[in-house]
């Protein structure tokens, strides 16, 4: 899983060889402008710096020879990953490196959609093998049929991607040795010591550990027919439940397992089919699951909302308080207001971490 140290001639040995490997995948049952647009996806990123372990890790030579990812001193990291999200999903896994004491103990499960029309997974790991020679990761397909027939329609279609369920089947998808895991979406950014968050401890029968927020109205994340259902309503019974955001969770699968939450969630998602309870895609399931019985996690681990709300992209103002993640959670994502050159203040924060490269062509005769 690990590399040594790389000279500047391995480098480029290393990129004529990812090249290939993509140039020989055009030959195989792919659409050429698929091909195409990975090519150009390739070339238009830099590779990341090589982020070696701090003092206080477990020394290099004892790693390469014994670890997998079933050692327990991992970090576990999961995110989905697709090509509309790809630039994004880059810069946060660049920023866990950055800021990781023990970066070489990181790994990341990389979730991808099964028939994503421009990045398949093969690909896929080419790609992020190209910009991060070192990471210690795996990808896993999704299947999406399994939650296609579940989901329903949202007020913003980008939260009806089928990829933004699969944190549901996380105990399914995963080795039973991965039992935690933080989960992190594609559009935030770290910028404290990642080992801090998964060192926090879930008490007692939790599954998950998110910030909670119990000033907000929980009432508006679901219907005027849900809170009307005398059934319905009591569902959260003597538990106090707060919003959270499910973009960054701590999860220990082994009791997410125990629990069927996955079910938990499905039938939710089937009642939703039948009876319109909620507007926000993936969300309502887990509040109605898990509010009330969530970990709660210190504000400074999800900053969110800075891509304004899911309707209008507007600038959000950072939380009073320390910051160890940033999350631009809403419709607005810091790439496309850099590339419009319409940025917020707060995109600027991102701006650093982004490893993708603007292909330039010369005009030069």
């Amino acid at each position: 899983m690990l590399t040594a140290l790389k000279t500047p001639e391995m480098n480029w040995l290393h990129s004529v060889t990812v090249l290939i490997c993509i140039l020989f995948l055009g030959f195989m049952p792919f659409e050429s402008i698929a091909i195409r647009s990975v090519l150009d996806r390739l070339l238009g990123y830099t590779e990341a710096p090589d982020y070696r372990n701090g003092v206080g890790c477990p020394a290099m030579e004892e790693l390469t020879e014994t670890m997998s990812y079933c050692d327990p001193s991992f970090v576990h990291i999961t995110m989905t990953l697709d090509s509309e999200y790809l630039r994004g999903s880059m810069a946060a896994v660049h920023s866990v490196l950055r800021h990781a004491s023990c970066p070489e103990h990181v790994f990341f499960h990389v979730i991808a959609a099964e028939f994503d029309p421009e990045v398949n997974p093969r690909v896929l790991t080419h790609l992020v093998r190209s910009i991060f020679p070192s990471l210690n990761f795996k990808v896993y397909v999704f299947r999406e049929d399994i939650v296609i027939n579940l989901i329903s329609s949202s007020i913003r279609q980008a939260l009806e991607n089928p990829l933004n369920y699969a944190r549901n089947y996380l105990g399914d998808i995963f080795d039973p040795c991965v039992n935690r895991v933080i989960y992190l979406d594609s559009d935030v950014i770290l910028v404290d010591d990642v080992r801090k968050l998964w060192n926090v401890q879930l008490s007692g029968s939790r599954a998950i550990g998110a910030p909670e927020y119990c000033h907000a109205n929980f009432t508006k994340y679901f219907t005027d027919s849900f809170w009307s259902d005398l059934v319905l309503s009591r569902v959260f019974g003597s538990r106090n439940p707060c919003y959270f955001n499910t973009g960054v969770m701590l999860m220990d699968l082994e009791k997410w397992r125990e629990g069927n939450y996955r079910l938990k969630i499905e039938s939710w998602m089937k009642l939703q089919r039948k009876k319109r309870i909620y507007e926000l895609g993936s969300l309502p399931p887990f509040l109605l699951v898990f509010g009330g019985n969530v970990e709660p996690i210190d504000h400074k681990w999800n900053q969110h909302g800075l891509g304004g709300d899911n309707v209008k992209v507007s600038c959000r103002s950072l939380h009073p308080g320390p910051v160890s993640l940033l999350h631009w959670s809403g419709k607005g994502k810091p790439w496309v207001r850099l590339d419009e050159k319409k940025p917020c203040p707060l995109d600027y924060l991102w701006e650093p971490y982004d490893l993708s490269k603007p292909i330039r062509v010369s005009t030069t005769k």
